[in-house]
């Protein structure tokens, strides 16, 4: 039986916005959240004597993270290469280049032939040698339909066709693969995608037009005894035999993960059968506080009573009030400030209601870089009677979006854009 660590989305520098330099270590606090939480898993997998460590891919926020932000990260990996233990560190979709090619910020440790340390930029199995005997895993990067999209022969084919094509030559590259492993040892795949029955959360919009769904039936087979998959950063086990698990995000990301709880995945894996237990990780709280001031006789008593039932202390907290133009006045500003002050960070968001017009969103109103899909997510958030339509209405969305984008079902290519062609190995080895 071989004990694994299973994690995936570590996103380590992102949410800087939401800290402030520690004058100390001169690094951004939010920084340091991430690194302590890393630091936690790392912790357990050598108190654990683990025999292998499984990372799911989004190691950063994009490919190329500063220098700090990567040395944080292999400080933590090269825990685990001092204790002998073997680590997969699979790419996915934020490790990658704009083009959809490569893993610049993960493939490094392959070049320096770091001991220890696999990277999964390419569909491949890995036989691999622990403490417990050997295991197999199946490497499967996030994929994107750039690749397709620069051949001949998806000229003129509209999206939906382009994934149902990458999909059918998955399932063959796939089964190749599967074809290979020795069913007297451990089986894992290990895969960065979307699923069709899992629960998403913003990931699945900030990936629009950029992957495709993989169908649970491709996944959930006999001949894996584990399946541990990244990119959702809620934690969900899909199915149980196989057991199909996304351990979820480790940090808080944004406040879209606000209510979400944060861990990692240890598994007992043996053939046939396999033993799972999420442990969750004590992270930042992200607090939203919202109330409606506009019928308020004493609206600044209104707030500070509900600041400090929020418990707010060391949080990361989003506050939002609404309030009439007449109440403008009697909010006490340097008091609220003064309430706020024991928030890890805060912004207010305050919005006036008018009977002569609509309210507006603050996340709306305030961020005027935020793409449509987030848009519409957010509109969705606040408008109860939608409930019912909301995934329909961001389906449709999404798919208008892809029309726009595509409007000749095919990508405009540039010089740069169609050397990827010649790297596409690197992405997957079925075309």
């Amino acid at each position: 039986m071989v004990k694994l660590l299973h994690l995936s989305d570590i996103h380590m520098g992102s949410g800087f916005s939401h800290g402030h330099i520690n004058p100390t270590t001169g690094l951004n606090t939010r920084l340091e959240d991430f690194i302590a939480t890393l630091s936690r898993c790392i912790d357990r997998a050598l108190s654990e004597s683990v025999d292998l460590v499984l990372f799911g891919g989004d190691a950063f926020p994009d490919a190329t993270p500063p220098p700090i932000v990567q040395q944080a990260f292999a400080q933590q990996f090269q825990r685990l290469v001092e204790a002998h233990i073997p680590t997969v560190l699979l790419v996915g979709n934020h490790d990658q280049h704009a083009q959809g090619m490569g893993g610049a910020s993960l493939c490094i440790y392959r070049t320096l032939g770091v001991p220890d340390i696999i990277v999964g930029d390419s569909l491949a199995t890995h036989c691999i040698e622990t403490p417990s005997g050997p295991v197999q895993v199946i490497t499967l990067p996030w994929l994107t339909h750039s690749t397709l999209l620069t051949r001949p022969e998806t000229e003129g084919l509209s999206l939906s066709t382009v994934s149902e094509l990458m999909l059918e030559r998955l399932r063959v590259a796939l089964e190749a693969e599967v074809r290979r492993l020795d069913p007297g040892i451990p089986s894992i795949l290990l895969a960065h995608l979307m699923t069709d029955t899992a629960r998403y959360g913003a990931e699945k919009y900030l990936a629009v037009g950029k992957g495709f769904t993989v169908p649970m039936a491709l996944l959930a087979r006999p001949c894996f005894d584990y399946v541990a998959l990244g990119h959702v950063h809620k934690h969900q086990i899909l199915c149980q035999q196989p057991p199909v698990v996304y351990p979820g995000s480790i940090e808080r990301v944004d406040f879209s993960e606000e209510k979400e709880t944060k861990g990692f995945v240890l598994a007992n894996v043996k053939p046939g059968a396999a033993v799972v237990e999420f442990c969750p990780l004590p992270v930042r709280s992200f607090k939203t506080v919202e109330i409606d001031l506009s019928t308020a006789d004493n609206p600044q008593g209104c707030l500070e009573k509900a600041l400090t039932k929020a418990k707010i202390d060391d949080a990361i907290v989003r506050l939002i009030y609404k309030l009439t133009p007449g109440q403008v006045e009697h909010i006490d500003q340097a008091a609220l400030h003064q309430c706020l002050s024991s928030a890890h960070s805060y912004t207010i968001h305050p919005e006036l209601v008018s009977q002569l017009s609509r309210p507006r969103l603050p996340e709306l109103t305030s961020d005027q870089t935020r793409d449509p899909i987030s848009a519409l997510q957010t509109y969705l958030a606040n408008r109860n009677d939608l409930a019912e339509l909301s995934d329909e209405m961001l389906t449709a969305a999404q798919t208008l979006l892809a029309e726009h984008d595509h409007p000749a079902d095919a990508l405009e290519m540039t010089p740069h854009d169609s050397a990827i062609v010649d790297d596409e190995n690197q992405q997957l080895r079925l075309l």
